[in-house]
């Protein structure tokens, strides 16, 4: 079995072999620019000890991000898809130490701080259980708030200097509403019709990198149990990766993280090539030991 250093450096390989000759990375071998790789990809190298090695392909990979930023500040997934500015915190936590990128960081940070997902005051016949009126952060414009972009946003304003603002404390709110009566979360739906959604183990691990530090751990003590329960049994690496990440965050890391990811990362061989988002997350969930919560210390 390889260890923690090797693998590492396995994962930071593979990541390199993605980078594009005129800045920005690829979402698989071979592929074209994607904005929401980009950052996944500059945000772990420059958050692991590959940061020192990959200073070149990481400044340039941040000035890619800022050659598409609209002027709103907003960072959309493709030109042709405005609306769609669901990898904006993505990009903020990517520009973050930067200076040279320190301006189009604010822009983004403005943007996030004024734009806030479609809610509406909670309707006595609602099927939804959960409170509609909390404003937290949507995927694309005029669309309802869940919990991945709201998690994602406020993992980017906290690391920001902004983890006391009006909208993350909303955010907070949002998830904490979110939350299943058994424990953990899922997309962002409690309970309709009155029958408990179930939850997944990807946003439960989202959910509680951005709740560390925030909430008390009783209030969220079902959704750590269910986290521990079911990441050792993952190995897909979008639910390993973030279920590591989430229990890091806690100061739960479980002792076998590394043989799990490693297991993880042998099997792409068997079903195909990971994506650069999956192999960033779980880069980062090998050897950020605290999460999201201590990214870059």
């Amino acid at each position: 079995m390889m260890d923690g250093s090797a693998l590492a450096s396995s994962c930071a390989e593979e990541l390199r072999s993605r980078a594009l000759e005129g800045g920005g990375f690829t979402m698989f071998p071979g592929g074209t620019y994607r904005p929401d790789a980009t950052a996944w990809a500059v945000l772990s190298l420059a958050a692991t000890r590959s940061g020192a090695r990959d200073h070149d392909v990481i400044g340039s990979g941040r000035s890619r991000l800022a050659a598409g930023q609209l002027e709103d500040g907003r960072v959309s997934i493709s030109p042709s898809d405005p609306d769609s500015f669901w990898p904006t915190p993505l990009v903020i936590l990517a520009w973050h130490g930067s200076e040279k990128h320190a301006v189009a960081r604010s822009h983004a940070i403005d943007f996030l701080l004024n734009t806030s997902g479609k809610h509406w005051a909670k309707e006595k016949d609602s099927p939804l259980a959960h409170d509609t009126s909390i404003p937290g952060w949507s995927w694309t414009k005029d669309t309802h708030s869940w919990v991945e972009p709201t998690s994602l946003s406020i993992l980017a304003l906290r690391i920001s200097g902004f983890g006391e603002h009006d909208r993350v404390r909303e955010g907070i709110r949002l998830l904490m509403d979110r939350q299943l009566p058994a424990g953990g979360w899922n997309i962002g739906s409690t309970l309709v019709y009155g029958k408990e959604a179930y939850p997944q183990s990807d946003c439960t691990g989202i959910a509680l990198s951005a709740l560390a530090g925030y909430i008390p751990q009783r209030e969220v003590e079902k959704s750590v149990r269910y986290l521990r329960s079911q990441v050792k049994r993952l190995r897909t690496p979008l639910s390993l990766g973030w279920g590591i990440l989430g229990l890091g965050a806690w100061g739960q890391r479980p002792d076998q993280a590394t043989a799990w990811i490693q297991e993880s990362m042998s099997r792409h061989k068997k079903y195909g090539v990971y994506d650069t988002t999956l192999v960033s997350l779980l880069l980062l969930a090998l050897e950020r030991k605290k999460g999201f919560g201590n990214l870059f210390g």
